[in-house]
């Protein structure tokens, strides 16, 4: 037997990289990446349409949030002018309980 520590290699199934562990403690010893194409091996074209794609989705999250936003101010404003409304019809003629007032 050598006098060297017991290794280990090991390949992700996740990521496929490659990890050397010491087999005594457990240890990551190293990772090396797996080399993987760039952009999964896509062409320009397509990674282009995808862009275009991703960019009119984008838009359209905009604009579908903008109308919510616009719908959200109109929601507001009628609550106020209804608890305005309220408030007008059954005023409070009593003062407020203090803290102080309940002991």
């Amino acid at each position: 037997m050598s006098d060297e520590p017991a290794r280990l290699t090991i390949r992700c199934p996740g990521c496929e990289a490659r990890l050397v562990v010491d087999a005594a403690t457990g240890e990551v010893l190293s990772h090396r990446s797996a080399d993987r194409p760039l952009a999964g091996g896509k062409d320009f074209d397509s990674l282009l349409k995808g862009l275009d794609e991703d960019k009119a989705e984008a838009e359209a999250v905009f604009e579908r949030e903008m109308g919510a936003l616009k719908d959200r101010d109109r929601l507001l404003e009628e609550k106020f002018r209804e608890a305005l409304k309220r408030a007008k019809e059954e005023p409070d003629d009593e003062p407020p309980v203090r803290p102080w007032d309940l002991d």
